[in-house]
């Protein structure tokens, strides 16, 4: 059987540098993706032109670039990851190509084996942020299991979290007792049948 061997991470996108070129309907897709996630991003989106709701964004966000110029190479200077995504596959390639020489990770919309990573399905609520791949396989599984877990989920959850959170920094000991401590206290968390 086939097995997913994605990592997931959570990225402070406010402290890295986001580079998205490409400014049409899969540039907005990507930035809002990103923005819903992280409002904060710093994001620069380069592009020939751009979609009148990436504008909308940029007014909104204020650490949102927009630069409107074809891709040039410098542009992956002092970045950390990159999102390509124009029309045009030649550019979408020589993006990934000149990033992956200087070990920025890369994702080219739609291109699997172009990416180094997937924006998948993202849960919030509150401080609990859950995220879903399909490894690239089916993108609207991930949209159904999104769907279904900010369903299921309760809203009050984020208190909890808040809760255990002021409790745990009450907790006497080392780090293994803690550990015991909030295993214990969270145990009832768990499906018992």
């Amino acid at each position: 059987m086939e097995q997913n061997e994605l990592y997931p991470i959570f990225l402070k996108l406010h402290n890295l540098n986001v580079l998205i070129v490409g400014g049409g309907n899969v540039g907005l897709e990507k930035l809002s993706f990103l923005l819903k996630s992280s409002p904060n991003a710093n994001v620069e989106v380069v592009a020939k032109e751009f979609h009148l709701e990436i504008k909308v964004l940029a007014e909104k966000h204020p650490s949102i670039k927009l630069t409107e110029s074809k891709f040039k190479k410098k542009m992956l200077k002092k970045r950390h990851m990159v999102i390509a995504c124009t029309n045009d596959l030649k550019v979408n390639k020589k993006v990934y190509d000149l990033a992956r020489k200087r070990y920025l990770i890369c994702n080219i919309a739609d291109t699997p084996d172009l990416c180094d990573y997937y924006l998948g399905g993202i849960v919030t609520k509150g401080n609990v942020k859950i995220a879903i791949s399909t490894n690239g396989k089916s993108p609207t599984t991930a949209k159904r299991l999104r769907e279904f877990f900010e369903e299921v989920i309760p809203e009050d959850i984020n208190q909890m979290v808040e809760n255990l959170n002021e409790y745990r920094k009450t907790l006497k000991g080392n780090f293994e007792e803690k550990v015991k401590r909030m295993n214990e206290i969270t145990d009832s968390l768990k499906n018992k049948e």
